[in-house]
């Protein structure tokens, strides 16, 4: 793996595209500071020129690199969540390139808890502008298989990392505002941002400061399949409507009682914990996908905090143009 580590933060260096593993999804990195290399991810993705990127670092001193006017909020948060799940948006520095915030005056900075990501940032020295290895607005990956089957041989090289811990895209924090706002439900939960800055942390409102972050299109996270949404009371009408008309038909359940092993329905039985439905989602939405269904089933999980970042991904993954 050293030697891995060694090649990424080389092809990093001379303008290189890399695809590593974080505890979220696996990501497609490039040097930050290198506008031509950042071009690259948005080739290789499909993905508008006027996404931002998230800027990966290694250390939270780095942030002075990247942000000005950094509060001490970044800081405390810093100490309580880096490594992990949690990305800050704060004012940009002079000279950041556009291409990575989207043109925006604003950045998203984190530091990922996987050791493989850590080991390769550390090595590079610099920051990685990294979004989700996977074509635009499709199913993100959370194995290094996943980034094959999307980009192929597009990438320079894929580092191999196991299967990615929390499974979702990182809670993305605002503090550019009076108040924090979260503007991406994630692994990070609004109580623990709450309890760590001794303030009420609140889910993003409209405003007249509209900050446009990774994730947040309505239609994202989508199967080739379509995706409907159904509640638990439904599903039973909903498949057996289907199955009528001779569609094929996946499920996802986690709460339902009913026996769906018909023929024409393939049924998987997703966990009852947020956490672990979280992080067994995307690797079922790909698994069920390749199995070509003619309609995806999930039953909506409950309309509660815990739920937030699950029933997020699963509603934009639902809302597409099929």
């Amino acid at each position: 793996m050293t030697d891995s580590i060694t090649q990424a933060a080389e092809l990093l260096r001379s303008g290189g595209v890399v695809a590593f593993p974080t505890e979220t999804v696996y990501g497609l990195g490039a040097d930050a500071a290198d506008p031509q290399a950042v071009a690259r991810i948005f080739a290789i993705k499909g993905r508008p020129a006027d996404h931002p990127l998230i800027v990966h670092l290694a250390d939270p001193v780095q942030m002075y690199q990247w942000a000005r006017e950094i509060p001490v909020a970044a800081f405390t948060l810093a100490e309580w969540f880096w490594p992990g799940p949690l990305t800050l948006i704060l004012s940009r520095q002079q000279g950041v390139s556009d291409l990575v915030t989207g043109g925006q005056d604003t950045i998203g900075l984190r530091i990922p808890a996987h050791p493989v990501a850590l080991a390769m940032l550390r090595s590079f020295g610099g920051g990685v502008a990294a979004p989700s290895a996977n074509r635009f607005g499709r199913i993100s990956p959370t194995t290094a298989a996943h980034v094959l089957q999307e980009l192929g041989d597009k990438v320079d090289l894929i580092l191999e990392g196991g299967d990615c811990r929390v499974g979702l895209e990182s809670t993305i924090l605002d503090l550019t505002g009076e108040h924090p706002a979260i503007l991406r439900p994630g692994g990070i939960t609004a109580e623990q941002l709450s309890e760590a800055l001794g303030e009420t942390v609140g889910l993003f409102a409209a405003t007249d400061k509209q900050i446009r972050v990774p994730g947040m299109l309505k239609s994202h996270y989508a199967p080739n399949s379509p995706l409907q949404l159904v509640s638990l009371t439904e599903l039973p009408d909903v498949i057996s409507i289907h199955l009528k008309t001779g569609s094929s038909v996946a499920v996802m359940t986690c709460f339902a009682s009913h026996n769906f092993d018909l023929p024409g329905c393939r049924v998987i039985r997703m966990p009852t914990d947020p956490t672990d439905y979280g992080r067994t989602l995307y690797s079922t939405l790909r698994m069920l996908d390749e199995s070509g269904p003619e309609l995806i089933l999930a039953e909506a999980p409950p309309d509660s905090p815990p739920w937030l970042a699950v029933n997020d991904r699963l509603q934009r993954a639902a809302c597409t143009a099929h």
